[in-house]
């Protein structure tokens, strides 16, 4: 083995269990942040870094997102994403079911990025980092809940990692 290998598979080693915590957190604060900003607490319409600042704008994106949908499935998409977030997003942060909130926070983001590739073009998604997200939900999947969740409590290894949980 170089010395290389061998430093980068030191690095690697010792960063492994805090990569589950930070892709955990990173995902379940990037749902809410979103879902923050759809009821307008992160700032009004057209504020800085504000997506939509309140439910109807984000309502009118997940029609643009829909082309397909009538009005009334819209709603329902629209309150369906928001729940999603929430639900996935506080299991996300307490690391609890962390390998089926990780599963279906990859399929949101997936479906997300899906119809911004239909609605507003693959370019959007991208920008957005979307596949990117939802690459990094998958992988949590694989990792599993790591050190500092609810699971590794749950499983008797509160705070101890011992490889995907």
């Amino acid at each position: 083995m170089t010395d290389k290998k061998a430093s980068t598979d030191y690095v690697v080693k010792r960063l492994a269990p805090y990569a589950s915590v930070f892709l955990r957190v990173a995902l379940g604060v990037g749902f809410f942040s979103a879902v923050l900003d759809r009821f307008g607490l992160l700032g009004a319409p057209g504020a800085t870094n504000v997506a939509w600042g309140d439910f109807g704008r984000f309502t009118a994106y997940t029609a643009t997102l829909n082309p397909w949908a009538s009005d009334s499935l819209v709603l329902i998409l629209a309150w369906l994403a928001t729940a999603g977030e929430v639900v996935l997003g506080t299991a996300l942060l307490l690391g609890l079911f962390v390998r089926p909130a990780a599963l279906g926070s990859g399929l949101l983001l997936l479906l997300f990025a899906l119809g911004m590739t239909v609605g507003t073009g693959f370019k959007t998604a991208l920008n957005a980092s979307v596949f990117t997200a939802a690459a990094g939900a998958f992988g949590l999947a694989v990792l599993g809940a790591g050190r500092w969740s609810v699971d590794a409590w749950r499983s008797g290894r509160g705070g101890v990692s011992r490889g995907a949980a």
